[in-house]
């Protein structure tokens, strides 16, 4: 394996580890707080909706590290990578809307960085496509 592609996965696995600890200290504080607050904090959106995203957050945490750990089923990790980025542009409108533009950077790299991930783990066949 060249210098490379080693270090670029290593890379890789470094932002996995990070975006994937992000994720998980968000699905689970939406998930620990109760609806009643959660509504009260974040005004456009319902409590409910929050706490859904919060669950889609957590697996996705989960979806990002423990396909590659177990090396099984690792077509799984674009996949969760793919919907979190989803929730990010999501993060992004709502912080736009309501906090203004330089609130939306973090969402935005966060963003960013997991679309990285989801195209850095697709699968080989799909790479020289």
């Amino acid at each position: 394996m060249s210098t490379h592609r080693r270090s670029s996965r290593i890379a890789l696995w470094a932002v996995q580890g990070i975006l994937a600890a992000l994720f998980l200290f968000a699905g689970v504080s939406k998930l620990a707080i109760p609806v009643a607050e959660l509504s009260r904090a974040a005004a456009p959106l319902s409590g409910s909706f929050l706490k859904f995203i919060g669950v889609c957050e957590l697996l996705g945490a989960l979806g990002l590290v423990l396909p590659g750990l177990f090396r099984i089923r690792l077509g799984l990790t674009p996949l969760a990578a793919a919907g979190l980025v989803v929730i990010m542009i999501g993060a992004v409108t709502v912080t736009v809307m309501t906090h203004g533009v330089a609130a939306a950077a973090f969402p935005l790299v966060v963003g960013v960085l997991t679309g990285i991930v989801a195209v850095g783990r697709r699968p080989q066949t799909l790479r020289t496509a």
